[in-house]
């Protein structure tokens, strides 16, 4: 099953969680110091919808930005 928007194609973006220590400068510290570096991933906001296609019901999976504006009639 992929992760993929079926109306407008997103899919999940790959990203960074970054952890720092320390104080900033603009506040009296030395500035931070940036302890580790995770890789990780944006995963997209899918639900699974039924729609008509032709008159037969069919399910597939849209992204919730797609469904809130419409773009697609669900059954």
């Amino acid at each position: 099953m992929s992760r993929i928007c079926e109306i407008c194609g997103k899919r999940p973006v790959a990203g960074r969680t970054i952890a720092r220590r320390g104080l900033a400068k603009a506040k009296g510290g030395v500035g931070l110091k940036i302890t580790g570096v995770t890789r990780r991933r944006f995963m997209p906001n899918l639900q699974v919808v039924k729609i008509i296609v032709k008159g037969t019901a069919k399910r597939i999976k849209i992204c919730a930005s797609c469904l809130k504006a419409g773009k697609v009639q669900k059954a």
